[in-house]
């Protein structure tokens, strides 16, 4: 390999490696860094020659900057893939707060964090779902397919991308109440006949009676209607892919 060809596949290898590293299912803990540098490298080997060749600056500080730009770049593509989680991580904080299992909270092996038992149950549900549909090869397929339109060393940063992700990530909060809207309603609609029932029977403690009912209501809506919310995941990943390359393409223009 010459020299040409060597700085051509390390600028692709870390634009990979830095999307790997915050990657959906990849960036879990339980995977060592040695396997994502070792994925990162082999995707690299694969499609750098499909490229045009790229020309090296000439100085090492300007390569150095260039390298930044491209780890900005994968990290931003990496960011976009993984909303989803993000958005599962937010519903579940807030199923986990209407039935009052706050306190429940265990390891989560994707975001190397504490997390509820509902949120976990989605995070879980999220990572099935997105290799049952195989979008782990439909993104790698998507980061070669942005290199026609973001080529290294042309990323670009604008107003329009800038909106455009703001737009995204204000859609985390939309498509979080979304999935946890049957527990949110279940839990007004406990605390709304408690609240009656209060009014005529004083002597009741409204509180501590009602919190096993939320939590039971909560536990059995939360399992009907899992269904519906795997069907929220999966409208949400099938357009993960032209987002990618959406991102891609306003990077490049």
């Amino acid at each position: 390999m010459s020299p040409f060809d060597l700085t051509n596949w390390m600028m692709v290898f870390v634009r990979v490696s830095a999307l790997l590293a915050i990657f959906p299912i990849f960036s879990m803990t339980n995977i060592p860094v040695q396997m994502r540098l070792a994925l990162g490298a082999l995707a690299a080997f694969l499609i750098a020659p499909s490229l045009p060749h790229f020309q090296a600056p000439d100085s090492f500080g300007s390569l150095i900057l260039m390298m930044m730009m491209e780890i900005g770049v994968g990290l931003l593509l990496g960011f976009v893939s993984r909303l989803l989680f993000y958005i599962l991580e937010f519903a579940g904080n807030i199923i986990a707060s209407e039935m009052g299992m706050n306190w429940g909270a265990t390891f989560n092996p994707f975001s190397n964090s504490r997390s509820e038992a509902p949120g976990l149950i989605l995070f879980y549900a999220g990572a099935m779902i997105f290799l049952t549909l195989d979008l782990h090869h439909w993104l790698l397929r998507a980061l070669q397919r942005s290199y026609q339109m973001l080529p290294i060393g042309g990323a670009h940063l604008g107003s329009a991308l800038f909106t455009d992700i703001v737009g995204r990530t204000g859609q985390l909060f939309v498509a979080g109440l979304l999935i946890a809207a049957p527990v949110i309603a279940v839990s007004f609609l406990v605390n709304l006949v408690f609240s009656v029932i209060g009014r005529a029977v004083p002597q009741m403690n409204i509180f501590v009676e009602s919190f096993s009912f939320r939590t039971l209501a909560g536990l059995m809506v939360f399992g009907l209607t899992l269904n519906l919310m795997a069907q929220h995941m999966v409208n949400y990943l099938r357009r993960l892919p032209e987002d990618f390359l959406r991102v891609a393409q306003m990077l490049g223009s």
